[in-house]
C-alpha cells in the first residue's frame, strides 16, 4: 500500500510500505478514507523527536472496516469508524478510570500509545491506505448514518476536537465564564468552539496569524493579535481588570515571541498566569516534552521552563494538563455533530490527496497564510 513515511527532518515521502494485517484476534483492519495532518506531526517533521525513519505518520484517522479479527464482537465489516489517536486496551487500571491516553498495556514501559507517533509504540499511522486497529471493540467509534455526509466533522473526533474540549474540561469552563486561550491553531480554535458549547460568555483567543484570528472571530471569539498589542493588557481590559475566569494553553513549548521570532518555551504559560483572575483554573494541552536536545533554550533541552510559580501561588490558581483521553469525550461530541450543535470542520483549509502530503507538511510547517488544517482524502 501507499503511506506517508518519515525519512528525516523536514523530509517525508509517499512510499510503498507493507500492508497491515490482523496480528491479534482483537484487531480490525480499516480502509482509511480521511486522515488529518496534526500540528503535533510537525514536531516529528522538524526532527524534534526520536521518531524512527520509515515510520508511517498519521494519528487522526477515519475509515471503513474491511476485516475483523476472530475475537471482535461489536465492530463489523463495513462499519464506518473514527479512531481515537490514543490506543487503549480498555482493561488496565488507567483505561478503566477513563484515562485512555495513558494506557498501561498498549505500549509496555510507557503510559500511552498512539498511531504513527514518536515513542508511542510500534503502531504505524493512518496517513496511508490501510490501518491496523488493535483492541478494536474498545477503540473504534461507530459513526451514525450521516457518516459520509459529515465525514469532515467526524474525523475531527480522532484528536483535535476532543483535545480542544479537553482543554476546556481541564480549565472547568462553565456557563457565563470568560475564557482566555493562547494559540489559535486547530487546538485553540477547537477549545474556543468547545468553550461556547459549554456556555462561555466571552472567549478571547491570542495568536498573530491573521487567517487563524479571522476564524476565531467567525465563531464569535474575540481575536487578540499579540504582534500588535500586549495580550495580557488586552485580556485585563476586556474583563474589567479582573482577568479571565479560566484559561487554556494550546501552543506548547515551541511558542515564539512575536517581537523577535525566537522560541520562548515559557511565554504562553506565564502570560496565561497573568491573564487569569485569582482562583482561576488553567487547562494545558499544548505539547511540552520531557527533553528536546535541539531546543535553543537551555531549560527546554531538559524539558523544563522558568515558570512564574510565585504569581501562580499568590493568585491561588489551579492547573491540569496532559494529552486528551479521547474516548472520554468522543461519543458525546459525535452526538453533538449529528445533532448539528457542533461543526468542527470549519477549521479545514485544504482537502488534498495522499500524494500531496509532502507539500502539505511543508506549507503547514511554514504556517503559510491560509494553511489552518489539512485533511488527506484517500477514498470515498
Amino acid at each position: 500500500m501507499k503511506g506517508l513515511v518519515y525519512n528525516g527532518p523536514r523530509d517525508v515521502s509517499v512510499n510503498k510500505v507493507a500492508d497491515p494485517k490482523i496480528e491479534k484476534p482483537t484487531d480490525v483492519l480499516v480502509k482509511i478514507t480521511t486522515s488529518n495532518i496534526c500540528g503535533s506531526d510537525l514536531h516529528m517533521y522538524e526532527g524534534r523527536t526520536s521518531v524512527e525513519k520509515g515510520k508511517v505518520l498519521g494519528h487522526e484517522n477515519l475509515g471503513v472496516v474491511i476485516e475483523v479479527g476472530a475475537a471482535v464482537e461489536r465492530v463489523k465489516k463495513g462499519d464506518r469508524v473514527c479512531l481515537p489517536f490514543n490506543i487503549g486496551c480498555g482493561f488496565c487500571k488507567n483505561c478503566e478510570r477513563g484515562y485512555t491516553g495513558f494506557c498501561l498495556t498498549a505500549n509496555p514501559g510507557m503510559a500511552g500509545a498512539a498511531y504513527g507517533y514518536a515513542e508511542m509504540g510500534p503502531y504505524q499511522g493512518g496517513q496511508a491506505e490501510y490501518l491496523r486497529v488493535p483492541y478494536a471493540d474498545f477503540n473504534c467509534l461507530l459513526l451514525p448514518p450521516d457518516a459520509v455526509e459529515k465525514e469532515d466533522d467526524y474525523v475531527m473526533l480522532s484528536d483535535i476536537f476532543p483535545t480542544g474540549f479537553h482543554a476546556t474540561e481541564l480549565a472547568k469552563v462553565g456557563p457565563g465564564d470568560s475564557v482566555a486561550i493562547y494559540g489559535a491553531g486547530p487546538v485553540g480554535l477547537m477549545a474556543a468552539h468547545s468553550a461556547f458549547i459549554r456556555g462561555a460568555a466571552k472567549v478571547m483567543l491570542v495568536d498573530r496569524h491573521a487567517d487563524r484570528l479571522k476564524l476565531a472571530e467567525k465563531i464569535g471569539a474575540i481575536p487578540i493579535d499579540d504582534s500588535k498589542v500586549d495580550p495580557i493588557e488586552a485580556i485585563l481590559k476586556l474583563t474589567g481588570g479582573e482577568g479571565a475566569d479560566c484559561g487554556c494553553e494550546c501552543v506548547g513549548w515551541q511558542c515564539h515571541d512575536p517581537s523577535h521570532g525566537h522560541e520562548v518555551p515559557n511565554m504562553t504559560m506565564n502570560h496565561l498566569v497573568k491573564s487569569v483572575r485569582p482562583t482561576g483554573r488553567l487547562g494545558v494541552v499544548g505539547v511540552f516534552v520531557p527533553e528536546d536536545p535541539k531546543a535553543e533554550d537551555k531549560l527546554a533541552k531538559q524539558g523544563q521552563i522558568a515558570f512564574d510559580m510565585g504569581l501562580y501561588f499568590q493568585k491561588g490558581l489551579s492547573m491540569a494538563s496532559g494529552q486528551a483521553n479521547v474516548k472520554a469525550y468522543n461519543r458525546k461530541l459525535r452526538d453533538l455533530i449529528q445533532a448539528g450543535r457542533a461543526n468542527p470542520s470549519f477549521i479545514i483549509s485544504h482537502r488534498l490527496k495522499l500524494d500531496e502530503a509532502p507539500k502539505a507538511y511543508e506549507k503547514f510547517d511554514q504556517r503559510g497564510n491560509g494553511w489552518t488544517k489539512v485533511v488527506l482524502k484517500l477514498a470515498a
